[in-house]
């Protein structure tokens, strides 16, 4: 399923996906977090990149794991390290990614006022500082984990 999109390796097609949606979702989130005033406005995005983003990171790792198995099961030396060092980032990026989305659903969730109440956050303000503390840093992290993510990639690719 992970292998190739018309006849092409899919993994350098798919990355493209997680590479965009991942730093939009990091930003959209903390924007939410940090800028109540806006939160009306980016509420829409942080939603769709919630769902998006952790799509996209998943169908990325899928792919690299099959284009691995199918060219570069056998690579060894310097490119077999440079390769298993940019592995050794899908991982910890989908996690992050889905504890980001999952923090910013629920913060989105949190802040949406009740019926009851005209402008109030549904579960107070301690909970709705504690949700944005929780996604700044979980932004923080998926933020660098994207980057060493794509910059193992590249480095393996072009040799830099």
């Amino acid at each position: 399923m992970f292998d190739q999109i018309l006849d092409l390796p899919a993994h350098p097609l798919i990355i493209h996906f997680a590479v965009v949606l991942t730093p939009l979702l990091v930003a959209a989130a903390a924007v939410y977090a940090l800028l109540p005033r806006w939160r009306a406005y980016v509420a829409w995005a942080v939603v769709l990149l919630s769902l998006g983003a952790p799509a996209a990171v998943y169908a990325a790792r899928e792919s690299g794991e099959s284009l691995k198995a199918a060219r570069f099961a056998s690579a060894d030396g310097e490119l077999g390290a440079r390769i298993s060092t940019h592995q050794s980032f899908a991982t910890p990026l989908l996690l992050s990614v889905l504890g980001l989305a999952a923090v910013s659903l629920l913060l989105v969730y949190v802040t949406r006022p009740a019926r009851d109440s005209v402008g109030r956050d549904r579960f107070g303000r301690v909970t709705t500082l504690i949700l944005s503390g929780v996604t700044l840093v979980l932004a923080g992290v998926a933020g660098y984990y994207v980057f060493r993510a794509g910059d193992s990639g590249a480095r393996a690719v072009w040799g830099m």
